[in-house]
């Protein structure tokens, strides 16, 4: 059902590139159905700023813009649990050095992913990197650690800006 072929998870594309929303949003509710758990009104509405977003988001952005677009303004501890849980379902990603979320373009694969981010227009590009997550692995198990979270992100200047100055 997702439109993004199995060669462009492989490859580096940028986070933003995928358009349909919608088909997004209804791939989002039958994850969440399947794991037995609910994409509520607010959650749906989270991951849809965020797939709408054109970069990056932080969660006082997303809190704004939750308050514009209703009478009742969500309260920040509401948001990040809502980020927890879409975090949680593997929807989004948390870029944890420009401390900002970004959506999940393969969140059925369960997927572990490398980040090139620039710190002049931050646009991210993410690809599949299971060479560095199995050194990564081979590295917390050779200490026994139980690790829970793996992310692996480079800032730095993409080709773009590199060009434009």
């Amino acid at each position: 059902m997702h439109a993004c072929s199995h060669e462009h998870h492989e490859t580096l594309h940028g986070v933003h590139d995928h358009h349909d929303t919608e088909t997004r949003l209804i791939e989002a509710e039958q994850l969440c159905a399947i794991a037995g758990a609910r994409l509520t009104p607010l959650r749906k509405e989270v991951l849809e700023l965020i797939l709408n977003s054109a970069g990056p988001v932080g969660a006082y952005d997303l809190l704004s813009k939750l308050k514009s677009a209703s009478e009742r303004p969500a309260a920040p501890p509401t948001v990040y649990r809502t980020l927890d849980f879409l975090l949680e379902k593997g929807l989004i990603h948390r870029l944890t050095s420009i401390n900002a979320y970004i959506p999940c373009c393969h969140p059925r694969a369960g997927h572990q992913a490398a980040f090139l981010i620039c710190t002049q227009c931050r646009v991210v590009k993410e690809a599949s990197a299971p060479g560095l997550i199995q050194q990564l692995d081979q590295l917390a198990d050779s200490d026994h650690f139980n690790a829970h979270h793996r992310i692996i992100e480079i800032s730095g200047i993409c080709q773009q800006c590199t060009q434009n100055s």
